[in-house]
Formats: C-alpha cells, sequence, structure tokens
C-alpha cells in the first residue's frame, strides 16, 4: 500500500515501552548498507539503522499501525510472525498470497491488533531476506485479567517475578554468514550444496567469528558426526563435509566459495551485555531464534531458568539449564538471581544440529568486579550438549499449557504432507515444492484464489477442524521447525516410524501411546521428531477461523525458499470481501 507524503507527515510514533495509546504506531525504515557484523563487513538490511530491528512494545488490545519504508534497491515485505491477524489476512505480510512485493521507494502500512499477549518477532518474508537481517522482536504486555502462573512457582517469590515479567528483555539469538541471501541461493544452484553452515551465531546481533584448532574440532566432535564422518573429520568451520549433506545429487564443490563450508576466517565483534541487580531477585528474557540453518541451545552458566510460556503463550513453569530454540519459536524464561553480587556469568548460545559444531557466548553481569576466582561453569558444551553430568534440557513432552485448551476429538479434514527432497538437496517438498515464483503471484491469492495452483495449495472451511501430519518420509533429515501463519495449532502426536495410516483417527486404533488430546502445546512453530533412524511425523490440529490465505513453512530458511512450504487457504466459504479499500486490489474473477 503505497502512501502519500501528507498521510506520512501524520504519524507520530509512540515509541515509548508500554505505550499507553490505544492506537499504536510504529515505523521501520529499512535500507541496504555496508555493516560491521561479527567483526567482518558485507552488505545487510538494517531497519532504522541497526540489526536486529528496534523492538515493539504493546499491550494487550493494542491496534498498531507498522508502517514499513522501503529505501533498499529491491522489494521486501514484513510478517508479524506469531501474530493471528484475526480479521486482518491483508497483514500478514507474505507476498503473493496476503499483498504485493513492497517496491524500492515505496511505504506499506501494516495494521493488526495486538490481541494475545507475549513474545513475537517481526521479519522479512520475501525470497531469503532473513539471512540478510530484518527481524526485531515484538512484546505485548497481557491484560491485568490473564491468569499468571508464577505462584505455581513460589507464591512468596510471585510479585518479584511479575515485577521481572514486566522488564522483560528480548534476547535474539541468530546465525550470520558472509554472504548475503542472494549469493547464498546462487551459491547452491552453482555448487548443488544446500547451505546448511554459519560463519558466527550471534546474540542481539553480538558475536564473534572463532576459528579452532583443527585438533580441537575433533576433540568436541560428536558421537552422532564421528559415524557419518567414518575416517574424516569436520572442516574448519566444524561443519560435516557436503557429500555427507549432498548425497547423491550432482554437486560441483568447485563452485563452492571460501567460508561456505570450509575457510575459517576469524574476526573480533562486540560481546553482548546483560546487566542484571541481585536486588531484584529475578530477571526475565523472551528468548527469540531468528536462525538460518542452526537449532540453537541457550543457557547462562550456575543459573537454572524456569521456562514460563512458550510462543507467547503461559505453560506450567519447568526448571531447567538450557533450552532449545527452534528457529522462529520463543521461549520466555524466568531466571532467580543469586543474593549477593557475584560477578560474571556467560551466556552460552551452541547449534545442535549435526550438520555443524559452532556456538557463540554473551555475558550476564552483576554489575560489581567479579567474585569468583575461576570462570563460570558451564552447563553446556560447544556442541549443545551437557557439560555436567546432571544438566537438565527442556523436555517437549513435559510442557503444559496454562491453562489447558484442548482440541476436538476429531477432525473434519486430513492432508498428509511428505517432506524430502527431490532434484537438489536444497530443493524441498512439503507435499509438492512450493516455488519461490509464487511471492509474484498478481493479484494475490486473498485478491483472486485462482492466482494459486491447487498443487501448492490446500482449501479449508471455515469453522472446522483440520489435521496436517507432517510425514518426514526418510531417514537423516533436520528436524524441521514447522510455523503456521494466523492462530496456533495444537501438537496432537509424533512417531519415528513411518506415517501409514489415512487419519489421525485410525492411527489412535493402533498407536494411541503417540497422540495426546489431555493438555497437548498450543503453537505456531513446532519441530518434527528426529529422524537419525527411521522416518518420523508430526501430527498438528487446527480450527479454522479466520478466512484467508496463510502459509504453512518449514523456518529453516533455505528450505523455505527451496520449497518446503504450502498455502493454507483457509475458510473459502467465507471467504474475505470486504478489504478496506487502502488494501484493495482490482480482483480477477474466479
Amino acid at each position: 500500500m503505497k502512501m502519500s507524503r501528507s498521510r506520512l507527515a501524520l504519524l507520530a510514533l509512540c515509541l515509548v515501552q508500554w505505550v499507553s495509546c490505544r492506537v499504536v504506531q510504529f515505523q521501520i525504515d529499512l535500507t541496504w548498507e555496508v555493516v560491521e557484523v561479527a567483526g567482518a563487513l558485507r552488505k545487510a538490511i538494517l531497519s532504522n539503522g541497526q540489526l536486529p530491528g528496534p523492538a515493539l512494545w504493546l499491550k494487550q488490545g493494542d491496534d498498531v499501525e507498522f508502517l514499513v519504508n522501503n529505501s533498499m534497491p529491491f522489494s521486501t515485505t514484513v510478517h508479524f510472525h506469531g501474530i493471528g491477524q484475526q480479521g486482518t489476512p491483508w497483514s500478514d505480510g507474505v507476498p503473493g498470497l496476503s499483498q504485493a512485493e513492497i517496491q524500492p521507494g515505496d511505504q506499506f502500512l501494516y495494521k493488526w491488533k495486538a490481541a494475545d499477549y507475549g513474545s513475537y518477532v517481526y521479519h522479512s518474508h520475501e525470497r531469503a531476506q532473513i539471512e540478510d537481517g530484518l527481524y526485531g522482536p515484538i512484546y505485548i504486555a497481557p491484560e491485568d485479567s490473564v491468569a499468571r502462573p508464577f505462584a505455581l512457582v513460589s507464591e512468596t517469590d510471585e510479585q518479584a517475578m511479575l515485577e521481572a515479567e514486566n522488564h522483560t528483555q528480548p534476547i535474539v539469538i541468530s546465525d550470520w554468514r558472509p554472504f548475503t541471501s542472494e549469493e547464498i541461493m546462487q551459491i547452491q544452484t552453482d555448487s548443488g550444496v544446500e547451505n546448511y553452515c554459519s560463519n558466527s551465531v550471534l546474540i542481539n546481533g553480538k558475536g564473534s567469528v572463532f576459528c579452532p584448532s583443527q585438533d580441537h574440532i575433533n576433540a568436541i566432535t560428536t558421537e552422532q558426526q564421528k559415524q557419518v564422518l567414518g575416517n574424516g573429520t569436520l572442516t574448519d568451520m566444524g561443519c560435516l563435509p557436503p557429500q555427507a549433506i549432498v548425497g547423491t545429487y550432482p554437486s560441483d564443490l568447485s563452485k563452492v566459495p571460501k567460508g561456505f563450508y570450509e575457510g575459517c576466517t576469524p574476526s573480533e565483534g562486540p560481546t553482548e551485555m546483560f546487566k542484571v541487580n541481585s536486588s531484584s531477585e529475578y530477571v526475565s528474557y523472551d528468548l527469540i531464534s531468528m536462525a538460518g540453518a542452526s537449532s540453537l541451545v541457550f543457557s547462562i552458566d550456575e543459573h537454572p531458568m524456569y521456562v514460563y510460556a512458550v510462543d507467547g503463550r503461559y505453560v506450567e513453569p519447568l526448571l531447567v539449564d538450557a533450552v532449545t530454540v527452534p528457529i522462529g519459536s520463543r521461549y520466555s524464561v524466568m531466571v532467580k538471581l543469586k543474593s549477593a553480587p557475584a560477578g560474571d556469568y556467560t551466556v552460552r548460545v551452541a547449534n545442535n544440529y549435526a550438520t555443524q559444531v559452532i556456538n557463540g557466548t554473551a555475558v550476564m553481569s552483576y554489575g560489581t568486579a567479579p567474585n569468583q576466582s575461576s570462570p563460570s561453569q558451564p552447563y553446556l558444551n560447544e556442541a549443545g550438549g551437557n557439560a555436567t553430568a546432571t544438566t537438565v534440557f527442556l523436555n517437549e513432552s513435559r510442557v503444559v499449557p496454562f491453562p489447558v485448551e484442548a482440541p476436538a476429538l476429531k477432525a473434519d479434514r486430513t492432508y498428509i504432507l511428505n517432506v524430502n527432497t527431490i532434484n537438489a538437496s536444497y530443493i524441498w517438498t512439503l507435499g509438492n515444492s512450493y516455488p519461490m515464483s509464487n511471492e509474484e503471484l498478481m493479484p494475490p491469492v486473498l485478491f483472486n484464489r485462482s492466482s494459486i495452483s491447487a498443487a501448492y495449495s490446500v482449501a479449508t472451511l471455515n469453522n472446522t477442524w483440520v489435521d496436517l501430519i507432517i510425514n518426514i518420509t526418510t531417514m537423516g533429515q533436520p528436524q524441521h521447525p514447522i510455523h503456521k501463519h494466523s492462530n496456533k495449532y495444537f501438537v496432537i502426536g509424533q512417531g519415528t516410524e513411518p506415517f501409514t495410516y489415512s487419519s489421525v483417527e485410525e492411527a489412535m486404533e493402533y498407536i494411541p501411546q503417540n497422540f495426546n488430546f489431555q493438555n497437548p502445546q498450543m503453537r505456531d512453530t513446532f519441530y518434527s521428531p528426529a529422524s537419525n533412524t527411521a522416518p518420523s511425523w508430526l501430527a498438528i490440529r487446527y480450527f479454522v477461523q479466520n478466512p484467508g490465505p496463510f502459509l504453512l513453512h518449514c523456518h529453516l530458511q533455505m528450505h523455505h525458499t527451496g520449497g518446503l512450504a504450502l498455502a493454507l487457504l483457509d475458510g473459502v466459504d467465507a471467504w474475505p470481501m470486504d478489504i478496506p479499500e487502502e488494501y484493495s486490489m482490482p480482483v480477477m474473477p474466479e
């Protein structure tokens, strides 16, 4: 939606934390600049001159006007990850589905309601621009009437935890590469080698490139990696050699540049510092993963944490030492502080995918001269595994929503979506392979459902329950973080064997132990189960209540651009007709 200069002049920005106005106006100016990240220069997308972009602070119930000025030499869109967009499908930010691309020099005003509390994130949804840094945190403070779970931890400490939540801080964890997203996709095409390595792990955009010795890399290589490597070794970037990734597909390693999977070049960047005060008793963090190809595990040395919300919804608090944050997921954690100033403690973030050993660090500081005589003791090792025999990792099977909501016991429609590679290591299917050319559909599907081929979409009826079976058809695939736009889904079942049934109802007759209808998680992003030794599957169920075109996709960036996506044409019997004039486009006949 292109805006007039007079309209722009009317936008007074409410950028203060805990905004009290009913309509919150927020603006990001996007530029394409050479910037230093992790101590090395490359072009990247800056939002208001920074990476990650500025945080958007809201209160539940606010109406949001989010203005995007595109001053870059290429088109873009912005998606509000986890935001339900109930009644506002034109603001979901998916090119070809809900809008046309925002062209260079144009503006687009997204309007939506902050209906749900919790932690979210905005990011680009065009091509692979997340790899270039277009992302920033969103926090929506809950209404006073929303029940909090903190008394389940301690009634005595409840007030201190409420105060910590009121001042929660986002921690955006991500990975970074020396190549732009367009360069990465061209390297994949030229070489046949999928992008699966990074050169740095960033914490709030800060980090360095470390190049350990080969002896050190060999010493921290995991048993799983050794089984894949045989007599080989990880590269000097800690990556599996491409032969282990490409498989039987053709490849030309001469087309792979230095720094793609080998050729480590060290560089030193800044280290993120989190200041805490023991008098506060607790500190709250919202962990947000915007990685491209890494499964990042988070921990703070010597500081266990209560996981109290996941994907923007409260859960019964669980005390853990480390949390794996799937790409696109958000985990809110409450950390009990030490009673006396105790110096500095290392914050560790490590990749636990078998494709690469890589990690990054930050510091949580009590703001005094360190009292400890030795470095803080880690829960987490450099490969994302346990550094001690007693380290407690979050077990997703123990996560219980607060309060519990239950789905319908039977779905009205089932879609079984096979996940695999086809023709090349970087071309994926989710049923079929969703082409990037769908981002250029005109008019977008919202305005003409026939714009998209039936091969790349499924249609649902409003007020019905739908099951999606994410069917990992071959062993050895990474765990896929499956993200659904619009309303959340229930994680009702999973297994590590082939899904040979026509529906969940049929599967329940044979493997009822694989399903949970009592207290299933409600998520917008969740991993498919590991498929190390056999195919696997994930069953998710959602209620169609927001008519419009919404995307389902893997949040591994090159899997998404490689086709692991599907358009959900929700509520085709109640398709939006009353589209606000400023968003309307010419509609072609069906």
